[in-house]
């Protein structure tokens, strides 16, 4: 019986990008992808179910395409632990298509620039997302990832395990917001601040 791989990472917030991107190079880390924009599509139901279930089924192009569907998350050990299948399809289009003829439809969408380092079997990502930016480290071993992060002069205790979405609906309850996509076209010239994303920041000078 084949098990569903499971996604393991933590985030943190950050206020100096170029800083932290420094010290990862120090520490050793490869560079594997250059700065890439990422276009994601959120699908679902017409009634929103897999929103309701803490499922997600997405469509992401950036240097390729890829399918994903992670099931619902657990916070273990400070990091999140959730079920994720992902496949690599060659045309955007035709699998938009095959999951709007199973019922499904486009929910949002939401956009990112992501560096990738990778580090033994450890990745480091560096997001710019249009509210902020942040890193992500992703691996089998939480006390890897959580070593990791103490190299990395991370405050462990300020770590995200909620998704870039859910920061998102935070922002815009605390703003009285009412758009539905992620995007840096809807959110120009806007300041945020972390705590209307209900975060802290990771990389505050006492920790460098």
């Amino acid at each position: 019986m084949n098990h569903t791989p499971l996604e393991i990472e933590v985030k943190f917030y950050l206020t100096d990008m170029p800083s932290f991107e420094k010290r990862v190079r120090s520490i050793g880390a490869t560079l594997v992808r250059p700065r890439t924009r990422e276009v994601n599509y959120r699908f679902d139901t017409p009634d929103i179910k897999l929103a309701r279930e803490h499922k997600v089924l997405r469509l992401r192009q950036d240097n390729s395409i890829l399918l994903t569907y992670k099931g619902p998350s657990e916070i273990k050990d400070g990091v999140s632990v959730r079920p994720e299948v992902e496949l690599e399809v060659n045309d955007f289009s035709a699998a938009t298509i095959l999951l709007e003829s199973l019922g499904f439809c486009m929910s949002l969408k939401y956009e990112k620039w992501r560096t990738i380092y990778q580090l033994g079997d450890l990745e480091i990502a560096l997001d710019e997302m249009p509210y902020g930016n942040f890193t992500e480290l992703e691996g089998d071993d939480t006390a890897l990832i959580r070593k990791t992060a103490s190299l990395l002069a991370l405050d462990w205790s300020t770590g995200i395990t909620d998704s870039y979405l859910l920061m998102f609906d935070r922002m815009k309850s605390s703003k009285k917001m009412n758009i539905n996509d992620l995007t840096f076209e809807a959110l120009r010239n806007m300041a945020v601040t972390p705590k209307e994303l209900g975060v802290k920041p990771s990389d505050l000078p006492k920790y460098l």
